[in-house]
């Protein structure tokens, strides 16, 4: 299905004026937060199209299946609106560049180790689509420095509906402690160049495919197709 063809209309529920009024932090790194970015009945039909993913890793969007509101929400995050608010906010015009989407439904205790973004991402938005957030682990954390997970400035649990924007920078150092379960998250990047959304594109469908993601579409879910985003 394409995003085009969802019948829903779920405009209201995406705060993009949330997102614009937003402060961007310059410590420990450029960054903004924004709770409920998604909210309202949106939230509970999205966590019931979630694209069903068997296992942990992440996935490209367009090998996926999932239904109509998941669909449109990717379609507001790939708009013309977020991209004009992040290139405002970020001083850097990201409408010249390809957008590069995967998507994580599973956490392994091995996963959210230290880390900074490769250089090939300019920015990373992470939508995190978990109904609630309990356990200690699983919470990212922004860094100070990259060899202290408990050196950190904020911490964020990965509510539904919450939003994180960051510049990738050498010193965006970021991680989690150790959770190991469902974890639901959208990750958007905007990338230097189509080599690279290539590159990293076919990258992460072998390592989908080796990681034998399964599953049949049903009544309710259709092969996500998304709008050219490559600037």
């Amino acid at each position: 299905m394409s995003v085009l063809d969802t019948k829903h209309s779920y405009g209201q529920s995406f705060d993009f004026a949330r997102l614009k009024a937003s402060e961007l932090r310059s410590s420990p790194f450029s960054h903004l937060i924004v709770p409920d970015f998604v909210h309202g009945d949106a939230l509970e039909d999205i966590h019931k199209d979630f694209p069903e993913i068997a296992g942990p890793g992440s996935f490209p969007v367009t090998g996926l299946e999932g239904g109509p509101s998941f669909v449109q929400l990717l379609e507001a995050l790939r708009g013309c609106e977020i991209t004009d608010i992040l290139s405002e906010k970020f001083d850097i015009d990201l409408a010249s560049h390809p957008i590069m989407t995967t998507i994580r439904g599973h956490c392994r205790s091995t996963d959210g180790k230290i880390h900074i973004d490769s250089k090939g991402k300019m920015i990373t938005m992470l939508l995190y689509l978990n109904k609630s957030w309990e356990a200690d682990g699983g919470r990212l954390r922004l860094l100070r420095q990259p060899d202290n997970i408990d050196n950190y400035e904020t911490e964020l649990p990965p509510n539904a509906g919450t939003l994180l924007v960051f510049r990738c920078t050498p010193d965006a150092w970021h991680g989690h402690k150790a959770y190991s379960g469902p974890r639901r998250t959208i990750q958007q990047n905007w990338v230097v160049n189509r080599s690279y959304l290539r590159r990293e594109t076919t990258r992460h469908r072998i390592s989908a495919f080796f990681k034998g993601l399964t599953g049949a579409p049903d009544a309710k879910t259709s092969r996500i197709s998304v709008t050219s985003a490559d600037g």
